[in-house]
């Protein structure tokens, strides 16, 4: 049987058409898509100074976290993941501490501003980043001051500019921090704690 050309000529623009409208939606959806945290290439740390003149770094080293196309970021801390380079201070950080048996996890929530998320590869934002922090029961504003790196067009780097100073007070952790004084023998434990953190981000 033949065909006509005049339905050679449509087939093949309403498939020239679907190949088109195909191919935008997959970029509006690789545009659209979330960041997902890459925990290998994320570290988050926090120092402790003891007794006023002896400063010590720790970390966590369990997070997960997004942001999604809208800029709405979450990232949740595994707080059993706690390590201060002693087995013993984590065992006695997560009981006594943090409480790990009733609050698992912290999180720290917050809305990026687009050109945040926007760039091409060897762009690099500056600015604060205002969120929520919720910790031990409790929530508090928090602000870090960021740098965003876009390495490429799946992949950003963000890491902090300068230390976040979080209270303890803030998440009702005072008497925590002075059961760990009390039981390690020592003068003092600053309730004041620096925060800082570098982190990947992939799509």
């Amino acid at each position: 049987m033949k065909i006509s050309n005049n339905r050679n000529t449509s087939l093949a623009r309403n498939i020239k058409r679907a190949a088109i409208g195909f191919a935008l939606s997959s970029v509006a959806a690789s545009a659209s898509a979330d960041w997902e945290l890459d925990a290998e290439q994320t570290a988050l740390h926090f120092l402790s100074t003891k007794n006023a003149q002896v400063t010590e770094v720790h970390q966590f080293t369990s997070l997960s976290g997004s942001v999604t196309s809208s800029g709405e970021l979450t990232v949740d801390i595994d707080l059993s993941s706690v390590d201060t380079g002693i087995d013993i201070r984590n065992s006695r950080m997560k009981e006594m501490l943090f409480n790990v048996s009733e609050f698992a996890s912290a999180t720290f929530e917050a809305s990026l501003p687009e050109a945040m998320l926007s760039g091409k590869a060897g762009d690099v934002q500056l600015g604060p980043v205002e969120g929520m922090l919720s910790l031990h029961g409790m929530a508090a504003p928090v602000t870090f001051h960021i740098a965003v790196s876009h390495v490429d067009e799946n992949t950003v780097s963000v890491s902090t500019t300068q230390p976040s100073l979080l209270n303890v007070a803030d998440f009702g952790l005072e008497s925590g921090v002075e059961s760990l004084r009390e039981i390690a023998g020592l003068k003092s434990i600053t309730t004041t704690v620096p925060v800082t953190f570098t982190a990947t981000f992939t799509k």
